[in-house]
Order: structure tokens, then C-alpha cells, then sequence
């Protein structure tokens, strides 16, 4: 068998996409190699970057046959900056790759024979979103504001990106103008010195706010840092962005001081104007604070609230149980057609927000609780609640531990599960398939054009007893992931360590691994004793280790 090393060049055809944008090819002798920039269909000399024991990744040197769907990048900074991944493509190609990434998930991970036959499109594939989040870094010419280049955090400063209003770039550059003239350091993630870490930004009908994220002093602020900040004289850090953003409404301090990728602090400072903005969707009125959830393409929004509610199916007359609520914007679409709407949230201030925005918009039969989506379940469970839906938007990571069951305990007629994650998605339906639920539609939605990520709307159904037949599903019978995508714990731990500068333990891999439905052997990583307590892997590391399980092709 022939034997290949990093900077080979070899020519290639490429088969189809990856999870992540990037095109799949096969070496001689049947290694699998994913190689950024390529198209299917098309033939590229391929100089390979990396080579491990079941997998090479590599980038394209020359497209020697290409593909027709295959464009010219409309943006300087492709691919330098890994904010996109599809900016070579026309967006055609690129629904059909983000319908096929959900259509394998749901068959491959979810054992669901269920054919993902639509993804809804969007209208505009520019300037999108309402939320930014620029990292913020030192460079050798001043700060850097932009945005990490592909696998690492290494910051590219960004003078304009396209999937964000214009007003960003000119907020951007008015900080950038204030840090140099006014010698505030960036922030050095491996030193964890210097001040500005991170630019937030929201957009909204009424206005836009925008958030300092700082490793700066705690509150209060004995050095005089918010002062500083704060200062409004002609010059300073509020009047350059007031004229560079006439819309600014606002301006806030975030201060993170925890060595974490997570990029807001637990407490907000308002520095100037107020620190909220108003915005409609799907007809209704939403107060959004810096920390509040709220999807960042309002169009594609009420495409997909509108599917969310299409499968729920409401009369009028339901009973319905919103896990992960946020600031109730599922839960208050609901309510305009449901008999009941209840709402749980793990974060307090979305909570407040969540009722606030039901008597703002004078709904009066939803109600909303602060608790963790399991306990929330549980606790209803057990007073009797029996919901007709149970609608789910989680995080990335999927449903908690303990959730399916619970849900299935609870026996909906329907599950209404909103996914920003197919490989989750796909896992949380094959535990839900043994305990009686079918899926039996799902309709993927791009909220994210010109990046490599898709939202799904899946409508799983309570089988009726004497319309069924039992199965029983084993997890470690589903094929989770081929053979030729998958990686050693070593080669885990040296991509998180080298992207992230983040030690793991074999343990912690396992247990992201677990949750993922990757199955270990037996007795992997189990405690030796019945009582035994493990610790937990941090989110941080979790995350971390998320990314590489994706990056090599375990997860999607």
C-alpha cells in the first residue's frame, strides 16, 4: 500500500461534502481525506496538511476539473477567516449539502429511515445576522478585531464581513481607533493578560447595543476602569461609537475575567443610554438584552417558528410544555393557538424576560419557571402535568441527560424538537424511537447561509399501541460513525490541545463521546467501585472536545 505524508501533493476526485463544508476524497489504498476548498465533482491536486492513522486532511493547490456550482469568493478575507464556509459555492449547492449533512445524521446516528426531502432557503444570503461577536487580539500593526481563522484562535482582523450589517464594521473600527489612540491593550488568551476581549453587538428594529467584553477589574470598579470607559467627552470611547453608528442606543460592559471560551461575563454594566432593544417577530414584540437567546437571521426565524408550529398542530385546546424557552419566543408563537403554554428556562434573567414579553404583547396563558430543563420535566411529571406537545430548542449539546425519558414519561401526542445541531438531533431521536416515538417529519431551515451550519424542525409522533409493533434499538448497533472518520484518544488530545491550549483526559473525551452516542466498550472509563464519584468534564473542555470530534468526522 502506498504510503503518504504531510505536504504530498496528490491529484484527487472529490466525492461529496463533509459535515463542515469541506470536500471528501479517498487516498490510494482508501484513507479518507477531507480537503478544505473543494467541490464534488471536481478534480483538485491536493497538498495534504496533516496525515494520521485513519484520516489526512489536506487543501486544495489546483482545481484541475471544476465543478460547475463553483464560484468565485465575493469576500477578501475567504478563506482566511473561518466565520464561512460556502462563499465558494452558489447557494444552490450549498441547501443541497445542508440538506444531505441532515438527511445522513437523521439515517446514520438516528437509525431514522426518514427522508429529509426539503431545506427552506433563505431570501438574502447577505448581512443577516443580528448579533456579532468579534474576538479582539493584538496584532503587529495594532488590535485585531475579526474573526478566528479555521481551527484555531488565531485572530483575523475583518474590515467589513457580509453576513453583518454595515454598522458593525464602522463600530469595529471606531474601537479599534479608541484602543490605539488610547493605549488600551487586547486581550492574550494564552498570557490571559490585557483588557478588551471580545466586541458584542445586537441589531434590532429599535436600535443597536453594543457590549465591551473586558478582563478588567471586578465590580466595583476601584481603578476606575467603567470611568474610563464611560467617558463621553469628544474623543472617547461612547462618542466615537455614537458617531460611528447614529443608530447606537446603547453601550454596555461585560467583565469575563475566567479563563473560558465562553465570551460574556456573569454581570453587565450600563455605560451609556439603556441596555435593551426591541424587536418584532413572527408579529409579536421581544425586549433583548446582551445575554438573551434570540436567533441571529430574524427572516429565517419566522420560517422556522412557523414549521415549529405547522407540525405542532394546535387547536386551541392543547396544553404546551416549552423546555429551553429562552426569552419565550417559541412559547409565545404557541400561545396565539394553544389552550396552555408553559415555559422553562435554566437562566433567570431570560426568565423575568419571558414574562415581561407575554404582558407586553398581552398574552395571558403562558407561564413561565426557572429550573433546568430535567428538573422541569420531572417536577411537571410528577404533579400530574400531561402536555399534548412538548416543543425542545436546546443547545448545541442536545437534550440533557434524563430529558427523553422524562418527555416520554409524560406521553405527548407530539414532540416538537428544533435543532441547530443534525448529529444531536440524530441521537436524541434514537433514544426517543425505543420509548414510542416515531419520527415522521423533519424540514431543515439555513438560518446560517454561507456557513456550514442548518436548523432542523423535527415532529416526532406517539405510536399508538394497537398500530405498533415493539423494536428494540441497541445504540451500539447504530453506525454512528465510519470506520475511516474516526480518531484515537491521543490524536483527540493533541487537536484540542494544539487549537485550544487545553489539556484533556482520556475520561473526559469519553464522557463527550457518551453524550454524543458514541459508544464505548465495556467498562471503559467506568469507576472501579458502585459509589465511585468521576469528576465531570468541564464546558470548556467539552466544547473543545466537541470541535474535534467534529473536526474528525465523528460527529457531524
Amino acid at each position: 500500500m502506498e504510503s503518504f505524508r504531510k505536504n504530498d501533493v496528490v491529484r484527487l476526485d472529490i466525492e461529496r461534502f463533509g459535515s463542515a463544508g469541506e470536500g471528501v476524497a479517498h487516498l490510494p489504498g482508501g484513507m479518507v481525506v477531507f480537503v478544505a476548498g473543494a467541490l464534488p465533482g471536481e478534480t483538485c491536486q491536493v497538498q495534504l496538511l496533516k496525515v494520521g492513522k485513519t484520516a489526512a486532511w489536506g487543501r486544495v493547490r489546483q482545481v484541475c476539473a471544476p465543478a460547475s456550482a463553483r464560484r468565485a469568493p465575493d469576500c477578501g478575507c475567504y478563506p482566511r477567516c473561518g466565520g464561512c464556509q460556502f462563499r465558494h459555492v452558489d447557494y444552490a449547492a450549498e441547501l443541497e449539502a445542508k440538506r444531505q449533512k441532515v438527511a445522513d445524521a437523521l439515517r446514520r446516528i438516528g437509525g431514522a429511515d426518514l427522508p429529509v426531502s426539503v431545506i427552506l432557503g433563505a431570501d438574502s444570503t447577505q448581512r443577516y445576522r443580528n448579533k456579532v461577536q468579534f474576538p479582539v487580539s493584538a496584532g503587529k500593526d495594532g488590535p485585531r478585531i475579526g474573526f478566528y481563522r479555521a481551527r484555531s484562535h488565531d485572530v483575523v482582523d475583518v474590515e467589513d464581513c457580509l453576513l453583518q450589517p454595515p454598522e458593525a464594521a464602522a463600530i469595529a473600527a471606531a474601537v479599534r481607533a479608541w484602543m490605539a489612540g488610547s493605549g488600551v491593550p487586547a486581550y492574550d488568551e494564552a498570557a490571559h493578560t490585557g483588557l478588551l476581549r471580545h466586541l458584542f453587538l445586537r441589531f434590532a428594529a429599535s436600535g443597536i447595543l453594543c457590549c465591551l467584553v473586558v478582563n478588567g477589574q471586578a465590580v466595583p470598579d476601584p481603578g476606575g476602569l467603567v470611568d474610563r470607559l464611560r467617558r463621553a467627552a469628544p474623543g472617547g470611547l461612547v462618542d466615537r461609537l455614537r458617531r460611528a453608528a447614529p443608530g447606537l442606543t446603547g453601550v454596555v460592559l461585560s467583565v469575563n475575567r475566567d479563563r473560558t471560551n465562553v465570551v460574556l461575563g456573569k454581570r453587565q454594566i450600563t455605560l451609556w443610554g439603556r441596555d435593551w432593544l426591541e424587536d418584532t417577530l413572527c408579529g409579536l414584540t421581544f425586549r433583548i438584552s446582551v445575554p438573551s437567546f434570540y436567533q441571529v437571521n430574524r427572516a429565517q426565524t419566522e420560517v422556522l417558528y412557523a414549521k415549529a408550529a405547522e407540525f405542532a398542530a394546535l387547536t386551541g385546546r392543547e396544553t404546551v410544555l416549552d423546555l429551553y424557552c429562552g426569552i419565550g419566543t417559541i412559547s409565545l408563537v404557541m400561545a396565539r393557538t394553544a389552550g396552555r403554554v408553559i415555559g422553562a428556562e435554566i437562566v433567570p434573567a431570560a426568565v423575568e424576560d419571558a414574562g415581561a414579553n407575554a404582558r407586553r404583547n398581552g398574552i395571558r396563558n403562558a407561564e413561565f419557571f426557572c429550573a433546568d430543563a430535567a428538573d422541569a420535566a420531572r417536577r411537571l411529571a410528577q404533579e400530574g402535568l400531561r402536555p399534548d406537545v412538548v416543543c425542545v430548542d436546546p443547545p448545541r449539546k442536545g437534550l440533557a441527560a434524563g430529558v427523553v425519558e422524562t418527555i416520554a414519561g409524560m406521553a405527548p401526542d407530539r414532540v416538537v424538537y428544533v435543532s441547530c445541531d443534525p448529529a444531536t438531533l440524530a441521537r436524541d431521536v434514537a433514544r426517543f424511537i425505543p420509548l414510542g416515538y416515531a419520527p415522521v417529519q423533519a424540514v431543515a431551515v439555513d438560518l446560517f447561509p454561507r456557513t456550514a451550519h442548518v436548523e432542523t424542525v423535527c415532529l416526532l409522533s406517539k405510536l399508538q399501541s394497537k398500530e405498533h409493533i415493539e423494536i428494540e434499538v441497541k445504540m451500539d448497533e447504530l453506525d454512528l460513525t465510519s470506520a475511516e472518520s474516526k480518531a484515537t484518544y491521543e490524536e483527540i488530545k493533541a487537536y484540542v490541545l494544539e487549537h485550544t491550549g487545553l489539556k484533556v483526559s482520556h475520561l473526559y473525551i469519553a464522557q463527550v463521546k457518551q453524550k454524543y452516542g458514541i459508544i464505548e466498550r465495556e467498562n471503559y472509563n467506568k469507576p472501579k467501585s458502585e459509589n465511585a464519584k468521576q469528576p465531570q468534564c468541564p464546558p470548556d473542555k467539552e466544547n473543545a472536545i466537541m470541535e474535534a470530534l467534529k473536526h474528525f468526522g465523528m460527529i457531524l
